[in-house]
């Protein structure tokens, strides 16, 4: 498989971080950046939400996670085979044209089913965000340079969490959260028709005598994946930190708000953006340590995720179970500094393990796995816990619930801990 991946390599400037190649990334990173905040915007308003249209969490958590993540994550695997073979950079940019508008008609929604549907149609378009993405920053940057370019293009979620979050958090408190869906939409439509004009997508890279880059079946793709066992356990830690991110993004400001009594208002300027600079170096300075380490050693790209996720469990624990404000601002850092820091490692492994005309489908593959195991259970099951235990323990019930991404964490670096190995066997 190793040879495989290397004959059909994609092209690229060697190390050389050109202006094209940095210009690409950034609107990608971009479009990533939207791709997060629209589906983090439930999250951010969910306390307006549930009082205007009177849900419980249970319903909050069926609607954040089952109705958003049961689109977009089944149909990100035929949409990234679909991409193996096709035009990428109009499948991202089709895609994030549709889930910006369905982000603009959630402000007009009355009631939950009519907020569902718009959260499953807004998964179904950002099913064609992540993986062709990361399939056009594959075939642009040399596989020594994707740790690094994987981690910019997905600390995406720190820089909306710094600049777009608290801007949308402001615009909920003046006008009102359905002013917010309405703004965030409406500059994705404009965004995603620029994007058609000054990104071009990448020559695809074929073998030395071939005419044309061979096409692969999903099924055939998918099967020859899942038969690697470093890939495998890429999958499992992909799913286990799903638990973990998805959990935390719904249920974060009601943890705030309940627990610290924090307002919106104070969730969206004050702590959202601090959680963003955290996370942005933390996701860029794990990917650029995986990338000096990985040089030396191949098995240094997914020993990093593994630490960082062993880390990150005790910043859990001091955040949901302390009422010292030193002790629990501190253990959030470390959460949001950590959280998704696993994600450029991870993902370029995943690129470097899988052919040329399989990335965009490696990709899919674990995001199916985080969408299915963390976008639908990790918010349902804390949002359950959440109202099975308000009797007794009342608004710190969710103190506990939140134990579930600290578990889901812990899980996830032994995951990658496990396909580190299995990756030096097969080297």
């Amino acid at each position: 498989m190793g040879k495989l991946a290397g004959a059909v390599g994609a092209k690229s400037d060697g190390d050389r971080w050109t202006l094209p190649l940095c210009g690409s990334l950034a609107f990608l990173t971009l479009i990533s950046m939207f791709n997060f905040l629209d589906r983090s915007l439930l999250g951010l308003v969910l306390p307006l939400i549930k009082a205007d249209l009177a849900l419980s969490d249970t319903a909050l958590g069926l609607i954040s996670g089952l109705a958003f993540a049961l689109f977009n994550s089944l149909l990100g695997v035929p949409i990234a085979s679909f991409a193996d073979r096709s035009n990428r950079r109009n499948i991202v940019g089709i895609g994030f044209a549709f889930w910006s508008l369905m982000t603009a008609l959630t402000a007009f929604v009355a009631n939950g089913w009519q907020l569902a549907i718009c959260r499953f149609l807004m998964g179904a378009g950002e099913a064609a965000g992540s993986a062709p993405s990361q399939s056009i920053i594959a075939a642009r940057f040399s596989e020594a340079q994707r740790p690094l370019a994987i981690s910019i293009f997905t600390a995406s979620t720190a820089l909306s969490a710094l600049i777009f979050m608290p801007a949308a958090g402001w615009v909920a408190s003046a006008y009102g959260w359905r002013a917010a869906f309405l703004a965030s939409g409406a500059m994705g439509v404009v965004l995603a028709g620029l994007f058609f004009l000054v990104v071009k997508e990448p020559t695809r890279a074929r073998p030395v005598g071939v005419a044309k880059p061979a096409s692969v079946p999903m099924l055939g793709a998918i099967t020859m994946l899942v038969s690697i066992p470093a890939y495998r356990w890429l999958l499992g830690g992909a799913a286990f930190m799903g638990g973990a991110l998805y959990s935390m993004a719904t249920w974060l400001t009601a943890m705030l708000v309940r627990v610290h009594a924090l307002s919106i208002v104070e969730v969206a300027s004050i702590v959202t953006p601090l959680g963003g600079v955290a996370g942005l170096f933390g996701i860029i300075g794990t990917g650029w340590v995986a990338d000096r380490l990985g040089r030396r050693d191949a098995r240094w790209r997914l020993w990093v995720p593994a630490l960082i996720c062993f880390i990150c469990v005790p910043g859990y624990v001091a955040f949901l179970l302390s009422d010292n404000w030193l002790i629990w601002v501190t253990g959030l850092a470390v959460v949001f500094a950590l959280q998704g820091a696993y994600q450029g490692p991870a993902y370029a492994a995943c690129l470097t393990i899988a052919p040329e005309p399989m990335r965009a489908i490696s990709i899919s593959v674990p995001v199916l796995c985080s969408g299915l195991a963390g976008q639908i259970f990790g918010p349902l099951i804390v949002g359950m816990l959440n109202d099975g235990l308000m009797s007794r323990f009342g608004d710190e019930a969710i103190r506990y619930s939140l134990l579930v991404p600290a578990a889901c964490t812990f899980m996830g670096g032994l995951c990658f801990l496990a396909a580190s190995f299995c990756r030096a066997r097969t080297a």
